[in-house]
């Protein structure tokens, strides 16, 4: 199969390709959560490049779920006027939206909420910074269950195709997996069943919230990386299974490297492994450092439905059309200042990406 050519997920929605954009921190977004121009400058500008699926950044499902200042938010009613005009914009453009809907569980500080953050358990990390969460009461397991789905009914209401549960990366979802992170002996924890259970109830609870041809995926760390922590290959595949059961479209697999073996299994990789297990009408994404067309193509080799591009799409808004050509070699980093303001970053995107070391070039600007 072919990167350029179109993907058709289950209810009938179709892509013009096999290449996303990949969900993006940016910090973009206004104080109260609500969509800024900025925000919709850069995400159309890859529609426009020619991405067949465009990703929002992670979107907080309410106000005691948010990681960081100027993070989207999907948690009010009175955010989906500006979310339509996205959704909008991205279909006049001819590539699906997609929102990755959100909750930051010990890693939404309380500098940002106001409140204590809360997780499956209390445990502590190494860092000044770290706060110690509260271990969740029913009562909290049970509000973010319905922030989730009231999100996604509000990603369909703006007109989105789709969402992306974030269950990767050690936030909300990941924490309640993880077997270290989750220490409960209740119903939410112990067993993988147990700790699976609310990334599998909220997966429910968004299915059941939208139409069926809306599209419903989720994102998994495969293993432990950076701050996912606890986790298990082989019980992320039968978490896989699960998902599908629950009504999954679409499982996005974050590889970091998508060109490398697993840790627990080095002599396999894990696309195939995950393909293995999938439903056939279940589309998996994958990304993980892929530039090059060849890239690329090798992880549609493996048994990838979809690529997904991080900060090849950042440095390339072109990416999809430019990589028609099978000669053309993508822009890496460094880039200056002005070459990212001129592919649509806004200063304070620019400023971020300098916590990813020889990304930008040159003097902040004053």
């Amino acid at each position: 199969m072919s990167l350029f050519e179109p993907i058709e997920f289950r209810g009938g929605v179709r892509a013009r390709n096999r290449v996303s954009l990949a969900p993006l921190t940016n910090l973009q977004s206004h104080e109260d959560g609500s969509l800024s121009d900025a925000e919709l400058r850069w995400l159309l500008r890859r529609a426009e490049g020619g991405f067949g699926m465009v990703t929002t950044c992670a979107a907080h499902v309410g106000l005691d779920g948010q990681g960081w200042a100027g993070e989207l938010g999907i948690f009010a009613d009175g955010q989906v006027p500006r979310l339509r005009e996205l959704a909008s914009g991205l279909r006049e453009r001819g590539a699906l939206g997609i929102v990755q809907i959100f909750h930051g569980g010990v890693r939404a500080p309380s500098k940002v909420t106001g409140q204590q953050p809360w997780s499956a358990s209390t445990f502590s990390e190494p860092g000044a910074s770290f706060e110690p969460p509260r271990p969740a009461t029913d009562e909290d397991i049970e509000r973010a269950i319905g922030q989730f789905q009231h999100a996604a009914r509000r990603a369909a209401e703006a007109g989105f195709d789709g969402v992306e549960i974030h269950g990767a990366h050690g936030y909300l979802l990941s924490q309640f997996l993880s077997a270290t992170m989750n220490q409960r002996q209740d119903r939410w924890g112990g067993s993988l069943e147990n700790r699976a259970r609310l990334m599998r109830e909220v997966t429910r609870a968004v299915r059941g919230a939208v139409p069926a041809s809306f599209l419903v995926g989720v994102r998994l760390s495969p293993e432990d990386y950076g701050y996912a922590k606890g986790l298990d290959l082989d019980e992320n595949l039968e978490l896989a299974r699960w998902l599908c059961d629950d009504g999954i479209d679409f499982l996005h697999l974050s590889l970091w490297d998508a060109a490398a073996p697993t840790k627990k299994r080095p002599e396999q990789h894990p696309i195939p492994l995950f393909r293995e297990v999938v439903s056939a009408e279940v589309r998996i994404l994958a990304a993980g450092s892929i530039w090059t067309r060849a890239e690329a193509e090798a992880v549609v080799g493996r048994g990838a439905d979809v690529v997904a591009l991080g900060r090849a799409g950042i440095t390339n808004p072109e990416w999809p059309q430019q990589a028609a050509d099978p000669s053309w070699e993508p822009r890496r980093p460094p880039l200056t200042v002005e070459e990212l303001l001129a592919r649509d970053l806004s200063p304070t995107f620019v400023e971020y990406m300098r916590r990813w070391r020889g990304f930008v070039a040159g003097l902040a600007h004053s």
